[in-house]
């Protein structure tokens, strides 16, 4: 095994509160308290959260509560339809998100383009390949890249960096598609997530190497390959994989995190490191999860 690097001092180790609560599916403890959430995760040792959605979405509201329990807003997560909805609308949309980062103290921006997608289907088989599911159109694609060009351009005016979020059961799911979006959209940073990225049969630290320069944020969560692998034969949705466990923390599953954090460290990458965990909060639970994550991440880069 690799010995453990030593990242940026700059860097922090934040977490998401899909860890307590899912965003997706509400019946995997979507009814967790905000100030309980909190709380446990400034236990484990947090110094940040992403959005989730027990969380207020105004400035006013949200500073309090953060404040209280001694944690900074991260980012959070932003879905786009640019593809198939009208660019003013979507712009619109943005603005308010930019506005409550901005206000907190975020400097990155989460987005996802959710055209089409079928994650949050619950009965909804995942598609691995080009042909089973639903991809862009010459149009579409057109369309997306303009949008997100417009939103680095817009975030960037309040100082904000636009970080793309490939996700599973989306329209860019694949290398290829991720590869492409990169190469079409250069004012883009990446969200490395190397769970999706191995849900997805994708290794991992073959694209954090390629896209090193490109790295604007990263969310820290594994796979599990034996369940990954049921529901590719299987065609399980999104929902049966996330309950039933293919999603683990950083320092288990298949995920070469070691590996991922020297490469982050030859970079002196020095954005925020985010713990997630989308398991079901209530049969795995999700203090000594968050600890054991937290524990991990300080042990293999000294954050």
């Amino acid at each position: 095994m690799p010995a453990p690097v030593r990242l940026h001092p700059d860097c922090l180790v934040g977490a998401n509160p899909i860890i307590w609560s899912n965003d997706d599916f509400d019946d995997l403890a979507g009814d967790v308290p905000l100030d309980t959430i909190l709380r446990e995760m400034r236990a484990a040792g947090f110094a940040g959260s992403e959005l989730g959605h027990a969380y207020p979405r105004t400035a006013a509201a949200l500073a309090e509560p953060l404040s209280r329990h001694d944690l900074r807003l991260v980012s959070g997560w932003h879905s786009t339809h640019l593809a198939t909805r009208d660019l003013a609308a979507e712009q619109a949309a943005f603005a308010a998100h930019l506005t409550l980062l901005k206000t907190l103290g975020a400097r990155v921006a989460i987005v996802a383009e959710c055209s089409h997608c079928c994650h949050g289907d619950r009965q909804h088989a995942l598609g691995f390949g080009i042909a089973d599911r639903r991809t862009l159109d010459a149009a579409e694609w057109s369309r997306l890249v303009a949008g997100l060009r417009v939103l680095c351009t817009q975030a960037a005016a309040r100082e904000i960096k636009v970080v793309y979020h490939h996700h599973m059961g989306t329209v860019i799911q694949t290398e290829a598609e991720l590869d492409r979006l990169l190469g079409d959209v250069p004012e883009l940073a990446l969200v490395l997530d190397a769970g999706h990225l191995a849900f997805a049969g994708i290794d991992p630290v073959a694209v954090a190497r390629r896209h090193l320069a490109r790295i604007g944020h990263v969310h820290l969560k594994s796979v599990r390959p034996e369940i990954a692998g049921r529901v590719r034969r299987e065609g399980w949705s999104f929902y049966r994989a996330v309950a039933a466990g293919v999603f683990t923390v950083a320092g288990d599953g298949c995920v070469d995190y070691p590996a991922i954090f020297a490469l982050l460290a030859a970079a002196d990458y020095r954005g925020w490191l985010v713990v997630e965990a989308e398991e079901h909060p209530d049969e795995v639970p999700a203090l000594p999860k968050a600890r054991l994550a937290r524990d991990y991440v300080r042990r293999q880069t000294g954050l």
